[in-house]
């Protein structure tokens, strides 16, 4: 690696560190945690997944997705039980990696895909409002015009640095403009110090301190459960998203392993857990992050932030992160998903809308659970439609039905219906050259088929099954 990409990753990790901090923290408080337990897992899990992830240029760190999952387990049992579900996620997080289940990601279609990255982008800027309160009211008077003010600056030094310049991050450039301007001229707003007081030592080693009894794990296992199948699935949607946008193939199922060992050295060390964070991965790729190393500059100078530069970093004003925020909001919503309406099925359209929707009213995973659902019901519907018959009789007056498409628990209704047993010949054959079986439906199907020309005193014949709809029906012990 050159100097060139060296100087590159280096600044774009800075640029990223920068962004990471108060989201960090600001997750850490909704889980009603003390923010450096945020700050120490956005290192562990950003430098490990970075040092040993699949998909260099993706950023990890404490996600809100998941502090919004263990705040009850906070407030019921405490800290200790946290370490304890961030540890037992970590494992299962891990285990999914070891089994090789990250292509699982491929069953989540692309408009699924769409509706995940609008609820997201939506997410993170309606999560940049509640810096324009104060005290739980909301700004007003020259507080109000301030923020709003070098918010809006930020935005355009953002937005115009490409203009003029390659060589720097335009975020780090807004965000290090923004701050010399505040403290040159000392005007009154709010930075990260008024947010939370970051200075702090080392992250220790500390076993969760809880009792290691069945109890425990059955109060703990839910919660685990949950973080892991909701990092897992950001973590996997975003390495799509990544993927994409650079243009290279990630490794899904290492991502998932070091996404799990990051968690368990996370849980080990008194930081929170956390998963890929698409808006930070927005700024390192924005940045020129591309290689492993913006991702451990980012976690180690999150580090060095809490133990050796507090002071300065506090002095940055949230009106500057909150507009570097809403460009990446901006840069992250899929807008070409509103310019295809017209172009696209309008199943198509109402999945977009309705994972967007859910994503924003609830969590991501509920959100593409959903998704899934709905996909996998409109292509049954689908398939289902496009099962047809077309008959004929041959000259020694037997009668053939040649079937096309695919036979399975949804499309059996419209096999039965294309036969007619009262009418037909005494000998019929049914050809399955372009007939799928699929599942029990189908078997079950044929079986109920043969039933009927039975009682009918008339014999079906059934030719050219394919090999696989041979073991199938084999297995099930259905003569042919």
């Amino acid at each position: 690696m050159d100097f060139t990409r060296l100087r590159a990753e280096g600044l774009a990790g800075l640029t990223t560190a920068f962004a990471l901090v108060p989201e960090c923290i600001a997750f850490a408080l909704v889980a009603q945690l003390h923010p450096l337990m945020g700050l120490y897992g956005a290192f562990f899990l950003c430098t490990l997944t970075a040092l040993l992830g699949g998909r260099p240029g993706m950023i990890s760190g404490a996600a809100g997705s998941m502090a919004v999952v263990i705040v009850a387990l906070v407030v019921q049992h405490g800290p200790a039980y946290l370490l304890a579900t961030v540890l037992l996620s970590g494992l299962i997080m891990a285990a999914f990696g070891l089994l090789k289940l990250g292509k699982l990601v491929r069953m989540v279609p692309h408009p699924v895909m769409l509706g995940f990255v609008n609820g997201l982008a939506i997410v993170i800027a309606l999560a940049q409002l509640e810096h324009f309160q104060h005290g739980g009211h909301w700004l007003s008077g020259p507080a109000l015009g301030w923020m709003a003010g070098l918010v809006a600056l930020t935005m355009a030094i953002v937005y115009l640095v490409p203009h003029l310049t390659r060589a720097v991050p335009p975020a780090l450039v807004a965000i290090g403009g923004v701050g010399l301007l505040v403290a040159g001229l000392d005007l009154p707003t709010r930075t990260l110090g008024d947010m939370a007081h970051i200075a702090g030592g080392l992250p220790t080693f500390q076993w969760p301190a809880v009792p290691w009894t069945f109890e425990t794990l059955r109060t703990i296992a839910p919660y685990a459960g949950l973080m892991a199948m909701v990092g897992l699935l950001e973590t996997l949607l975003t390495l799509n998203l990544t993927d994409e946008v650079t243009e290279s193939q990630g490794h899904p199922d290492r991502e998932c392993l070091a996404l799990g060992l990051a968690n368990i050295a996370s849980g080990l060390f008194g930081g929170m857990g956390g998963c890929a964070m698409i808006g930070q991965t927005v700024i390192n790729l924005s940045s020129g992050g591309r290689g492993r190393l913006s991702g451990v500059v980012a976690g180690v100078m999150v580090l060095l932030f809490v133990v050796l530069l507090s002071p300065l970093i506090e002095r940055i004003p949230l009106a500057a992160l909150v507009g570097v925020m809403l460009v990446v909001a901006q840069q992250t919503f899929a807008w070409a998903s509103l310019r295809v309406i017209n172009k696209v099925p309008l199943n198509d359209v109402l999945m977009i809308g309705v994972v967007t929707a859910i994503t924003v009213a609830t969590d991501l995973a509920t959100a593409v659970l959903c998704g899934i659902v709905l996909a996998a019901l409109n292509f049954a519907w689908q398939h289902a439609r496009s099962l047809y018959a077309d008959t004929h009789t041959e000259a020694d007056g037997h009668k053939v039905y040649r079937v096309h498409g695919t036979l399975f628990f949804a499309s059996v209704t419209a096999f039965l219906q294309c036969f007619t047993p009262a009418e037909d010949p005494d000998e019929v054959t049914l050809d399955c050259a372009h007939l799928q079986f699929v599942d029990h439906s189908a078997i079950a199907a044929l079986m109920t088929l043969r039933e009927r020309y039975a009682k009918a005193g008339k014999h079906l014949r059934v030719v050219h099954l394919s090999a696989r709809c041979r073991q199938l029906l084999k297995r099930a012990g259905v003569p042919r």
